[in-house]
């Protein structure tokens, strides 16, 4: 099939749904749905195609009046037209390309993040918490909603582990590159000599999953409560608020007492254990396609270490695409985070523009 074919059929769905979807035909609110997000995704494509052919239709119209006429001002006037269209052609074209590459259909989707403290012990708890800090303000700056699921605090300051769920546009899309082991290096408060200690924390970012993309049948659940431990008030001991949720087909268990209620629980247990399988089963696929897996910047496993934070230093260096920015503070503050993760997306789509 050549460029313009592919085109052509792009063009040529994007009529069919619309039809499709004015006309109310399809009864199914599941597949209707499927199809208002397909249709949703080919708009901006078509627009760049439909602008792409106007170029093309104005360099054939100036090439004619440069063959044909004898007006001089004509000429000058088509020429313009003829060599400023072509200049801007390349440029159209690649970004169609891009539009045209694999998509993950999960970038639009909202975000359920992990951060667990790694290798070394109560610093390691610290950096965790500088992690959740970074992606809280990143999430500020680009306004979308923040809201913890699971937070357990380690005793001499510092976070165990935290499960957040971030929602807003693109998120999933923008976080995907995260996941992995994030490694700091820097001279603990509590370090008389100065030396240097290199401490971790893994990081996994799962897409929310909806109901489109997922379905969980009860008869698949076992659903336990019990009281809470730790703090939390009276209610831990009086209350059997703890929910933990364990899917029988997969093993997969998730348990949640942040809340006083067990309904509320149930309802974030419920949210992490569909982003949970929703991962493995989008991880199998992606495994499957090797093509596509050549193509990635990082596998999204959260025991590739991916980059260092360097505090004496004051660097931060993404060894996946080896970039190394001397903005630590910037980074860290989540206001030079998305240099970063632009430098990600970009690499990720460079490569599979050169397997396209």
């Amino acid at each position: 099939m050549t460029f313009d074919e592919k085109l052509n059929k792009i063009l040529a769905r994007h009529k069919e749904l619309a039809n499709q979807l004015s006309q109310g035909v399809v009864d199914d609110a599941k597949e209707y749905a499927k199809m208002t997000k397909e249709f949703a995704s080919l708009e901006d494509v078509c627009a760049l195609i439909n602008e792409r052919y106007t170029l093309q239709e104005n360099m054939k119209e100036a090439r004619e009046i440069l063959d044909t006429s004898d007006d001089k001002d004509m000429k000058e006037l088509a020429e313009e037209e003829y060599y400023g269209a072509k200049e801007k052609l390349p440029e159209l074209e690649r970004r169609i390309k891009l539009s045209l590459l694999p998509k993950d259909e999960a970038d639009e989707n909202d975000v359920i993040l992990e951060i667990r403290a790694g290798t070394g012990g109560a610093e390691a708890c610290l950096f965790a918490a500088d992690l959740y800090r970074m992606y809280q303000r990143y999430a500020e700056e680009k306004s979308w909603k923040f809201e913890n699921m699971n937070l357990h605090e380690a005793e001499l300051g510092g976070i165990k582990e935290a499960c957040v769920s971030i929602g807003g546009k693109q998120a999933f899309g923008k976080l995907k590159f995260e996941s992995g082991v994030h490694r700091v290096q820097r001279v603990p408060e509590t370090e008389a000599s100065g030396r240097i200690h290199t401490s971790a924390a893994t990081v996994a970012v799962l897409p929310e999953a909806e109901d489109i993309d997922i379905e969980i049948e009860e008869k698949d659940l076992i659903i336990d409560t019990y009281r809470a431990s730790g703090a939390g008030g009276q209610h831990v001991n009086t209350t059997d608020s703890a929910v933990r949720i364990t899917h029988v087909p997969t093993g997969v268990v998730v348990a949640q007492q942040d809340e006083r209620s067990q309904h509320k629980n149930r309802a974030k247990a419920m949210k992490i254990l569909k982003a949970r399988i929703y991962e493995a089963q989008r991880a199998k696929q992606h495994a499957e396609l090797a093509a596509e897996r050549k193509s990635q910047v990082g596998s999204g496993d959260r025991s590739e270490r991916i980059r260092t934070y360097n505090f004496p230093q004051g660097r931060v260096t993404d060894h996946r695409i080896n970039l190394t920015l001397y903005k630590l503070d910037r980074i860290l503050d989540g206001i030079g985070l998305e240099e970063v993760i632009d430098a990600l997306i970009y690499h990720d789509q460079a490569a599979k523009l050169g397997e396209l």
